[in-house]
């Protein structure tokens, strides 16, 4: 949990030139750039500036009412991934292409439209394709459509709201030893006998992981791997309940499209928006405001821990 509440003053580390030039000259070289010294100069200041203005928008979300939140919670988060490219990417934005969101939602209807329900569609160009690429390799996710219920799914942390609000079992969760017992009811879930499942597994979690027994899979690590995800709070793994194409891609791409989606909303979308914060008339404002509280602890965090992981 301290390591929680320090990641504020981890980004005040950035604040000096001197070592943030050091720090992406660091960078760059790793990267094998003939021009390390001379772009760590040119990026250092733009480095701290996204930093800083991100750090700025997430402490004025925690003051604002959720009405606004979305907004100033989505672009906090940009302005930190900005920075983040910047360590892979000496020459961002090289093109006015990387400038763009790099994903789209779809045209709403104004009667019975659930949010749930809604898709963001991945663009060929944008900061996300960008970011996705640089960071996670993961250029299949062009052109992929997800429905925000898959993603927000495999947030760990909502996994009581879509039980109670839903009564929906979203998570298979590993134990405090970090280990999962494939059981019958896990079994049935996924509508797999014991020896498909395993395959499946085996298929996915290539690293970190190992069968302690023939129903027993331990994790050596407590992170992020593909499909398994991680909870902030209780430092504990879960493995999500659905199985398709949104399973693919690491949580902080998750926040991301959610966040790109509700800042729309809250943008042009006012009428369904506030009818929603007024009204509150199915489960779509009780999960909204959950996964906003999480969002706010958690996406600055799996951000963060990426620069983190360069030092």
């Amino acid at each position: 949990m301290n390591e929680i509440h320090q990641q504020w003053d981890f980004i005040h580390y950035f604040q000096s030139a001197e070592y943030s030039q050091k720090f992406l000259k660091k960078c760059y070289e790793k990267l094998g750039s003939s021009q390390a010294e001379m772009k760590s100069y040119d990026n250092c200041y733009p480095f701290m500036y996204y930093l800083e203005q991100g750090e700025l928008y997430y402490r004025q979300a925690m003051q604002s009412p959720i009405s606004l939140k979305p907004i100033l919670l989505f672009y906090g988060f940009i302005h930190f991934i900005k920075a983040i490219v910047l360590t892979e990417d000496p020459l961002y934005p090289e093109t006015t292409t990387v400038l763009a969101h790099g994903i789209t939602s779809r045209k709403r209807k104004k009667q019975q439209y659930r949010f749930l329900q809604d898709e963001v569609k991945v663009q060929k160009n944008g900061l996300f394709s960008h970011f996705s690429n640089l960071l996670f390799h993961v250029k299949h996710i062009v052109g992929e459509k997800y429905k925000m219920e898959d993603l927000l799914v495999q947030i760990p942390e909502l996994d009581g709201a879509f039980q109670i609000l839903l009564k929906k079992e979203t998570m298979f969760w590993f134990n405090h030893q970090h280990e999962l017992m494939i059981d019958e009811s896990l079994l049935s879930h996924f509508h797999m006998s014991e020896r498909l499942f395993k395959q499946y597994l085996n298929e996915k979690l290539t690293e970190n992981f190992t069968w302690i027994s023939d129903n027993t899979l331990q994790s050596l690590l407590v992170q992020e791997q593909l499909p398994v995800r991680w909870h902030l709070n209780k430092n504990k793994l879960a493995l999500p309940g659905i199985r398709n194409e949104a399973t693919t891609i690491p949580e902080v791409l998750i926040h991301y499209a959610i966040l790109y989606n509700l800042s729309m909303i809250a943008r042009y979308e006012t009428e369904w928006w506030v009818e929603l914060l007024k009204n509150r008339t199915n489960e779509d404002y009780p999960i909204i405001h959950t996964f906003i509280n999480v969002t706010t602890e958690k996406a600055p965090f799996l951000l963060l821990k990426l620069l983190q992981d360069k030092m």
